[in-house]
């Protein structure tokens, strides 16, 4: 099963990097091989939605994490399989290799290194003791007792295979047997992301998180920070089918945003069994995840900034009434109309929202006195992300608290940048 979301969600998490910047793909990706990087990509295009999947994917890793196991294969040598191997497709369009003989040699050898060598690792003592890795390494397994590979084994390396070696092994590789073939370089990949994966957990001391069943409501994070971040501030944060909404206050440059990517980075990335950046994570599988943190105007269709709001909740509330379990994000939700409507939908829909004890929503605004009439609401946690004063300007902790603040500081930030002084001056 696959976490449903979407490429709103994906943009406002920045999973994939833009030209300007890289993304938080890019942050775990130290894959050796184009088809590893290739197969990380599009886990990350596809989180899980299943919590044994998640479990034992993420057990995987750790192991590979705690044994420091080093990728065992050359890199030059999967390329070169590679693009031998494409090769197929040109010799049966046009019923001659586009290879150089010296290639079909190179190509053929590089198979036959990688299938002793993925023969060696899967057999050694502590692979064979990763439980969670029993499923792929018995995959592996069968396909290297394929009778027909039986003459790879007895190979040697030393010395030139003889013309006629090579001829049978290109056939046997490139025609009859290029199935299998493919099917262990796509293991061989998933071993580079796992690795590759690994090692991120290990340089950033990131935190392997226990997935929960689905339907439970649950979310405990402790010390969250967003991972790119070079000096970050953590945060605590639980949630549960009891009290499965938090309302979120601060003024601007306060943190919100930041923290809404944090937490939410973090539950998109469990999802994928990858490990977070945090301290301590269990979390209840959801259905899906979608945040609403930067919202563009719809210009295609006319939308203003508020009405491109209003589809996003309906889209949401669709979703919702499926019955689905999701982890829902709104940053100052109904920021695009006017305060008094801002107001009554900020508290209608929040108050429709909390009824829904399978999911969970977190919801920032700046509208305080939505949060006071939402003071009733038993489901609902108040935080905030406080400023404090130093004389005229303001400090940012970065730290939630409990409440609801009714900071509010944009113009000490408008006189301290000197902004109406500049167009109070007359020009000479």
């Amino acid at each position: 099963m696959i976490l449903e979301t979407d490429s709103q969600t994906m943009e406002d998490l920045g999973i994939f990097g833009q030209r300007d910047r890289s993304g938080i793909c890019d942050l775990y990706n130290h894959t050796h091989t184009r088809g590893g990087e290739a197969v990380l990509q599009e886990m990350f295009r596809n989180p899980l939605a299943n919590r044994d999947a998640i479990n034992r994917r993420s057990s995987i890793i750790k192991h590979f994490a705690q044994l420091r196991i080093a990728f065992p294969f050359d890199a030059a040598a999967l390329d070169m399989a590679e693009k031998y191997l494409a090769s197929a497709d040109e010799r049966a369009k046009h019923r001659q290799s586009p290879l150089s003989e010296k290639e079909i040699v190179n190509g053929v050898t590089a198979i036959i290194a990688l299938m002793q060598r993925i023969n060696v690792f899967i057999t050694a003592k502590e692979v064979t003791n990763i439980n969670a890795y029993t499923e792929e390494r018995t995959s592996i397994i069968l396909l290297l007792e394929n009778p027909a590979f039986e003459p790879v084994f007895r190979e040697k390396g030393k010395g030139k295979l003889s013309y006629g070696a090579v001829a049978a092994y290109d056939t046997l590789f490139r025609m009859s047997e290029r199935n299998n073939v493919e099917q262990l370089l796509a293991h061989i990949y998933h071993m580079d992301v796992y690795l590759s994966v690994a090692t991120v957990a290990l340089e950033r001391k990131f935190v392997f998180p226990e997935a929960m069943e689905k339907g439970g409501g649950i979310l405990h994070l402790e010390g969250v920070y967003h991972p790119e971040l070079k000096q970050p501030i953590v945060n605590n944060l639980s949630m549960s089918d009891g009290q499965n909404l938090v309302f979120l206050t601060g003024a601007n440059m306060a943190g919100k945003s930041t923290f809404l990517r944090a937490v939410s980075t973090a539950l998109y990335v469990a999802h994928m069994g990858f490990p977070v950046a945090a301290a301590g994570m269990r979390f209840s599988v959801m259905d899906g995840i979608f945040t609403t943190i930067n919202l563009p105007d719809n210009l295609g269709i006319g939308a203003s900034h508020f009405y491109a709001e209003v589809l996003r909740v309906k889209k949401v509330a669709t979703e919702l009434h499926r019955g689905k379990s999701l982890f829902i994000v709104f940053d100052e939700l109904f920021r695009g109309t006017n305060v008094k409507d801002a107001h009554e939908a900020t508290v209608a829909i929040t108050r429709a929202f909390s009824r829904k004890k399978s999911s969970l929503f977190i919801i920032s605004s700046h509208i305080v006195e939505a949060g006071g009439e939402l003071r009733a609401q038993a489901a609902a946690a108040f935080l905030y992300l406080p400023t404090r004063m130093n004389g005229h300007t303001p400090e940012y902790t970065y730290t939630l608290e409990k409440g609801i603040t009714d900071d509010r500081h944009g113009m000490i930030i408008i006189r301290n940048e000197g902004i109406l002084d500049i167009l109070k001056r007359r020009r000479l």
